[in-house]
This record gives C-alpha cells, structure tokens and sequence, in this order.
C-alpha cells in the first residue's frame, strides 16, 4: 500500500512530465545462468545490453512478434516458447521532460539448433535493426550501468525475486559511446 507521500509525488511527476505507452514482446533464452542478449545500437537503451524482442506490426499476434523479432536481432529461430508475463516500467532519459511508460510480455524461449543461425539484417521493413548482435552474460554481470531496465527486471525474476509493481528510471543516462561491450554478429 502507498503512503500519502508517495501518491503525491507521483501526483507532482503527473503534472511535471508527459507518458507515452511503448508495448513489447520480448524473448528470455537462458542457459547455465546466462541470457542472451543483443548489443543495443539505438534509443535510450543503447550501448547496453537488452532483450531480444520488439514492437508489434500491423495483424501481428504477441508470438508472431516473438518469433520475428528474435529471429531479427539475434539469428536465431525460437523452437518453443512458455511462461508468458508481464512488467512495466517508466523511463525519463536524463535530458527530457517525457517519459517513457515501457510494457514488456517476456516469454520464455527455446532456441532451435536444427536451423542454422541466420546473419543479422542491418535493414528491416520498419527502419534499421536496433541489434548489434548477441552476447551471452552472465546475470550477476548485468548492472543499471550496462543493461536496459528489461534485464534488471529480468535479473531479479531469476534471483528469485519477482517484482510486480511496476520500476522506475527517472534519471536514465543515454549512453552515447561503446563502452566496451562485446559484439558478436
């Protein structure tokens, strides 16, 4: 339950800063305490490492974008997919008055290894891929420092510790240069 406090601080943040809703489906493959991540190159998660998955098109069902989007930023095709849930998150980068209300279905995926891994598109129908290619990391390596607000989120849920409510980065620093973080394509 919120204090009183609390309902009028977000009552003050209401009045001060726009939200837009941004919807996502995103694909979770982990495998002896790794995930698989794509090399963010775009948008307020970039140079960080983020989940594969993305944004629904036109007549698209949630495991059609699953499946499409997995198969575009990373090269590989999903055998099965389970446990659907969802979070959200909200995201003001540092230097904007809007912010971002980001709602994110993650399913749990299978990779199939009887397709061979497909060579990433640079070009996709709805703009560039935001996929500088996969790493696998380990989710004790996963920090606000590195990764999107989806893998934190996700970082808790493994170590046991499934936040609902919804989280919030409100000083989000936009990383403007690699910092280093490996790319695979």
């Amino acid at each position: 339950m919120k204090l009183k406090t609390e309902i009028l601080k977000e009552k003050n943040m209401e009045s001060k800063y726009s939200v837009s809703n941004h919807f996502g489906v995103y694909g979770v493959a982990v495998v002896n305490g790794k995930i698989l991540c794509i090399n963010n190159n775009a948008g307020p998660y970039k140079n960080r490492y983020d989940v594969p998955g993305g944004s629904q098109e036109s007549w698209e069902g949630l495991t059609e974008t699953l499946s499409r989007e997995f198969l575009e930023e990373t090269g590989y095709t999903i055998k099965t997919y389970s446990n659907p849930r969802v979070y959200d998150s909200f995201v003001r980068e540092t230097t904007s008055f809007d912010v971002v209300h980001h709602i994110m279905v993650f399913y749990d995926v299978e990779l199939d290894n009887s397709f061979e891994k497909q060579d990433l598109p640079i070009d996709l129908l709805d703009g560039l891929n935001d996929s500088d290619g996969i790493v696998w990391v380990d989710f004790d390596n996963i920090s606000e420092e590195n990764s999107s607000p989806l893998l934190l989120k996700l970082k808790k849920e493994y170590k046991g510790r499934f936040e609902l409510d919804k989280s919030q980065f409100l000083n989000w620093k936009v990383i403007e240069t690699d910092r280093g973080i490996r790319h695979i394509k």
